[in-house]
């Protein structure tokens, strides 16, 4: 029977998806200075699975529609770790990087054509203290951790979109840097986290793939973090691989967990406290989504 990893229509939903979405994102108020700093967010961001999952892409597109349009994205994903931290190349249309395997040609050939990023690029740089400057890729587009609930949240790609690389596995140096970054909001930048919530993707079984049942050491991992993040618990959150339930299982590796880090860093002390946006589960996975500001 067809599913998220063998759909009978590959990315059948985001297909469906457009006709109705495309009108309303033209027609998206654009962010001003009257609205104050944009929130930052952590996203739970599925990969070509996601384009298969109308209910999630609704969410993701449903959130983007309730802030004012930003005047660019600034995104940390998962899937690039590298140090010094380093840019995206800023050039408009730009290719993207398919960093996932064994899926059907059509998601080899998705497109995200954002405009140039130039700009972007400078003031994040000028954020950066001398002694640790961001570093310029030449070359490097967006990976999947961008990209796809990018192209849910914004499908015209008319905004311009720059990755940053994840330089470290240190909650605090994380902190200092989206600390950095913070600034960035009140100029109408969204400052993005992209990673997922629960991602033991090693230990899910056929049952949990199917849907059909939830690991207990995700749930767990799940609920505490949920109630550490909406709580502002730093120090909770920050020694995570010792005090968190469900581990090693909920993340065997830390790279989808550590960019809630530079969420977290880049909100500061925001006035209100962070709002679970999205939650439930993708193949046994929590997706849950923070919005913090």
């Amino acid at each position: 029977m067809p599913g998220l990893l063998d759909p009978a229509v590959p990315a059948g939903a985001y297909d469906a998806f457009l006709p109705g979405a495309l009108p309303r994102a033209r027609a998206h108020r654009a962010w001003t200075p009257a609205d104050g700093p944009l929130p930052a967010l952590y996203l739970s961001h599925g990969a070509p699975p996601l384009f298969d999952d109308g209910p999630w892409i609704d969410a993701l597109f449903a959130w983007a529609q309730s802030l004012p349009k930003p005047r660019a994205v600034l995104i940390v994903s998962a899937h690039w770790e590298t140090a010094p931290p380093t840019l995206s190349a800023p050039a408009a249309h730009t290719p993207l990087v398919y960093d996932f395997g064994g899926f059907h040609p059509r998601y080899y050939r998705m497109r995200y054509d954002t405009p140039d990023a130039s700009a972007l690029a400078r003031r994040v740089a000028a954020t950066m203290p001398d002694a640790e400057p961001v570093h310029q890729h030449p070359a490097r587009g967006l990976d999947h951790g961008a990209w796809v609930p990018l192209m849910a949240m914004y499908p015209l790609a008319d905004i311009p979109v720059l990755q940053l690389s994840l330089p470290t596995h240190d909650p605090a140096r994380l902190l200092d840097l989206g600390r950095r970054l913070g600034p960035l909001r009140e100029e109408g930048v969204l400052v993005v986290g992209s990673g997922f919530m629960v991602h033991g993707l090693p230990f899910l079984t056929r049952e949990m793939l199917t849907g059909r049942t939830v690991p207990g050491w995700g749930t767990d991992f799940d609920a505490w973090a949920a109630d550490a993040v909406t709580r502002g618990d730093l120090d909770e959150l920050s020694a995570w691989t010792d005090r968190a339930p469900g581990m090693p299982y909920a993340h065997p590796t830390p790279d989808h967990f550590l960019p809630l880090f530079v969420t977290l860093g880049a909100a500061g002390d925001a006035p209100r406290p962070a709002r679970s946006v999205i939650d439930g589960h993708m193949m046994g996975l929590s997706r849950r989504s923070f919005e913090i500001g």
